[in-house]
């Protein structure tokens, strides 16, 4: 390939074209990632890829860029990806549209919470690619509006969480409805004995690619934890939200009903914040979304399901109000930050009968988080009644090394600094 000092010369040598290479240096673009590195050329010849990499390390491109360059612009409708939601969906719509400015390529996206007559129309309008979730995706294949008669690329972005929230049964029936020869990529921050056996399934001898080197979290981030008493935690939050001032923050809630209400609070507290969950309309969900990429609202509040999408890479804090109830789920939430190299700041509030799951996080990411200590926010001295803690520490010994619960109650049950009960630290082993 002839060479061209202002194009990305490093995307060049993975065997990208011209005309996407514009592309990326509109963005800026000017190193690929590792995932991209590595990817891009496999995909590039046609194989079937597993690729695993932690969220915010340039999936999309890695995915996007190969199959937007085989795509043929006399075609028709000829790649598809399948996404676990609407806000995702959005994103990387528009992370490929990016891409394809110097071409003739049109794609769009597909999902619920939007008029099926609007999107009619868009599919009517022959695209070459379709973004969407399984479920309105696999709605229009039974409608007849989707045709795979030329689909060349089928690709599953995030498939772990897709498998989370139950699109199992869709995503079988969509990619059984492939039956001409194509390509495969599943992509993907965690790969599973489940996702394997569907790409056993649906695949042809696949190549894995994994960068994630058995951390499932980024260095970048400084991740740590508060022990805070229940009725507590908004005043911690107000604390660290005025007294730190985060330039961009999300804060995580386990329920719609949570976010809601934790939302309103902050907001008569004085701090501009939003919520953002499955209740809202569509249209109000990607009104508030557009605010935060603007940076326009400082503090967003959401659920773990409307959180897929956002990919905003200036934010600089995420907090676990809740503790996620999956370890999994920690590490997708923490991926909201430290994109692309950036660094970030990851909190997540405990409570004393919480260390069980506290621990089983540490496991699945393979560190030890730290504890911060927050003046005025100190838990109460132990000659207190601490009627949840005895189960709350034993509960953290069981999930250490020791199998035998009997030896384990002969440990002693807490450290005390400062004169404190603290989540018990397990060595590992």
């Amino acid at each position: 390939m002839q060479k061209h000092p202002e194009l990305p010369q490093a995307f060049a040598d993975l065997g990208i074209e011209v005309p996407f290479l514009k592309a990326l240096a509109q963005i800026g673009f000017t190193q690929p990632s590792v995932i991209q590195e590595q990817l891009i050329p496999v995909a590039l010849t046609g194989r079937d890829v597993l690729g695993q990499a932690r969220t915010g390390t340039g999936k999309t491109a890695a995915f996007g860029l190969p199959v937007l360059q085989r795509i043929d612009p006399a075609g028709r409708l000829q790649a598809i990806c399948l996404v676990p939601t609407r806000e995702l969906a959005v994103q990387v719509t528009a992370e490929l549209q990016r891409f394809t400015t110097s071409t003739s390529l049109h794609i769009i996206a597909v999902y619920g919470g939007q008029k099926i007559a609007a999107q009619l129309h868009q599919l009517g309008r022959k695209p070459h690619f379709v973004v969407g979730t399984p479920g309105r995706v696999l709605d229009f294949l039974r409608r007849g509006s989707l045709q795979f008669n030329e689909i060349r690329f089928a690709i599953l972005d995030e498939v772990d969480r897709m498998l989370d929230i139950g699109f199992r049964d869709d995503i079988k029936e969509i990619l059984g409805r492939m039956s001409g020869p194509h390509q495969t990529i599943f992509v993907s921050a965690t790969l599973d004995g489940e996702i394997k056996t569907l790409a056993r399934r649906y695949m042809n001898d696949p190549i894995e690619i994994n960068v994630s080197q058995d951390r499932l979290t980024v260095d970048e981030v400084d991740q740590s934890f508060v022990t805070v008493e229940g009725p507590e935690k908004f005043r911690l939050l107000r604390h660290i939200l005025t007294h730190e001032n985060p330039p961009i923050t999300i804060v995580f809630c386990n329920t719609k009903a949570a976010a809601r209400k934790l939302a309103k609070k902050l907001f008569d507290a004085g701090i501009d914040a939003k919520e953002i969950h499955g209740d809202l309309l569509q249209d109000k969900r990607e009104r508030i979304m557009a605010k935060f990429r603007k940076h326009q609202l400082r503090v967003l509040v959401a659920t773990d399901l409307a959180s897929r999408g956002i990919d905003v890479s200036a934010i600089t804090h995420i907090i676990n109000y809740d503790v996620p109830p999956d370890p999994q789920v920690y590490v997708h939430r923490v991926g909201r930050t430290a994109r692309m190299g950036a660094r970030g700041t990851a909190i997540m509030f405990v409570k004393r009968e919480e260390g069980k799951e506290l621990t089983a996080i540490e496991m699945l990411i393979n560190r030890q988080l730290t504890e911060r200590i927050v003046t005025g926010f100190e838990a109460r001295p132990a000659a207190e009644p601490q009627p949840a803690v005895t189960q709350a520490l034993f509960s953290r010994y069981q999930a250490s090394a020791s199998p035998n619960p009997e030896t384990q109650l002969e440990k002693p049950l807490a450290k005390t600094l400062g004169s404190k009960f603290r989540p018990s630290r397990g060595r590992r082993r």
